[in-house]
């Protein structure tokens, strides 16, 4: 079975094709600048085939970025398969699921109603997500399409954990509570720990960090997640690129009246120019602020020290939410790929138990542990593969299993 996996935002749409039983990837890739003059990348994993960087495709819209993947794909030069006939199904990335859906479903007209009902709770990333859809409709009549959903995973958390203290007629009538996003790669990774260590995942009780340009923690006892550090929407918890992350929400009114802003102005401030990049004055990119770090630049170096603590003090919250930790995991572009702010992150958690061996830890994306011999806790390295997930989801469902 071959099942299509599609991420669709506002102005772009990664994609990949792949066997989610045996997990062979045979193609993936992006279209960008969708509506405006069209990039188009494609990366074939089958021998003899020729990749595709950036070439410029005239993309108006998302279903014209639909089309040119599938003729991409079925390409006799260098496409993966013979006909769309191959394509099984569609699996579908949907960023919010409200409290509607606590698992991946067919998508249906109820389904899609629903979806466009959480358009509130997720005004940048479900539009993206409905077009991406609507769009695959339309070129693939037929072919039956799933929606995974980043807040699923996080819905077996207590009320104690998803309730905010503010009047409780918010959370009955207007759905205001917490949600918790990256749930597909903290589900992916926590179950791959298991795996690896040969444990059941019943028993087990584990800290997953997501780090990247987006960041979340995400404490995981029994295999469910019982608390989350991002919250009603993706700004909360961690500062990350260019998101806050927790701040005192006075912040707002106060910017609001001393440097009249409106209300939009500064939701754009916090989501799209804060975090490391606002910190730093240099990027959002972790890469960056590293190599500007190491050269002396101070707010680069406060950036990085910021996250590192933030993070730091996380995983001692997401541990106490579970009485303990067997487990510790980094994910996700930071968490794969920097040896140093993992180093930097876990330091002075001995009293927890987590201990870093420094040789161990010189690697990047790649699966190891990381923990010296005589930690207490075992602290690994799990590259996340959330379209594998998607795709596995799909899959299940499609074949009815």
């Amino acid at each position: 079975m071959n099942i299509l996996v599609i991420n669709a935002g506002s102005s772009s749409l990664k994609y990949q094709l792949l066997n989610p039983k045996t997990e062979q990837v045979l193609a993936k890739g992006l279209c960008e600048r969708i509506g405006i003059d069209g990039k188009f990348t494609y990366k074939p994993e089958v021998e003899g085939k020729q990749a595709l960087k950036a070439i410029d495709v005239a993309m108006p819209t998302h279903a014209e970025a639909i089309k040119t993947v599938l003729n991409t794909l079925i390409d006799p030069e260098n496409g993966v398969i013979a006909s769309m006939s191959e394509i099984d199904a569609v699996g579908h990335r949907v960023v919010h699921g409200g409290e509607k859906f606590a698992c991946s479903v067919l998508i249906n007209d109820d389904v899609m109603k629903a979806i466009e009902d959480c358009i509130p709770l997720a005004p940048l990333h479900n539009p993206a997500n409905i077009t991406g859809i609507k769009a695959c409709e339309e070129v693939m009549p037929g072919v039956p399409m799933v929606a995974v959903f980043d807040t699923a995973f996080h819905q077996t958390m207590p009320p104690r954990a998803f309730t905010y203290a503010i009047p409780y007629e918010y959370y009955t009538e207007d759905s205001i509570r917490r949600y918790g996003f990256h749930g597909t790669s903290h589900y992916y990774v926590s179950r791959r720990a298991a795996e690896i260590l040969g444990l059941p995942i019943e028993v087990m009780k584990i800290v997953t960090c997501h780090l990247g340009n987006g960041s979340s923690v995400d404490a995981i006892a029994g295999g469910k997640s019982i608390e989350t550090s991002m919250g009603f929407t993706p700004l909360d918890g961690l500062p990350m690129g260019t998101r806050c992350g927790s701040i005192d929400v006075s912040i707002i009114e106060y910017l609001m009246e001393n440097r009249n802003m409106s209300i939009d102005e500064v939701m754009s401030t916090l989501n799209k120019k804060s975090g490391m990049l606002g910190v730093s004055g240099v990027s959002s990119d972790f890469r960056d602020l590293e190599a500007a770090a190491a050269e002396g630049n101070e707010r680069a170096k406060l950036a990085i020290d910021m996250f590192c603590y933030k993070t730091h003090k996380r995983i001692g919250s997401a541990a106490a939410a579970m009485n303990g930790v067997d487990v510790l995991i980094f994910t996700a572009g930071v968490g794969e790929n920097s040896p140093e702010l993992r180093e930097k992150i876990a330091s002075g958690l001995d009293f927890m138990g987590i201990k870093i061996d420094h040789g161990k830890n010189q690697c990047r994306g790649e699966e190891r542990i990381i923990s010296t011999d005589d930690s207490r806790v075992k602290v690994m390295v799990i590259p996340t593969n959330e379209e594998l997930v998607i795709a596995q989801d799909t899959a299940a469902l499609v074949s009815g299993k």
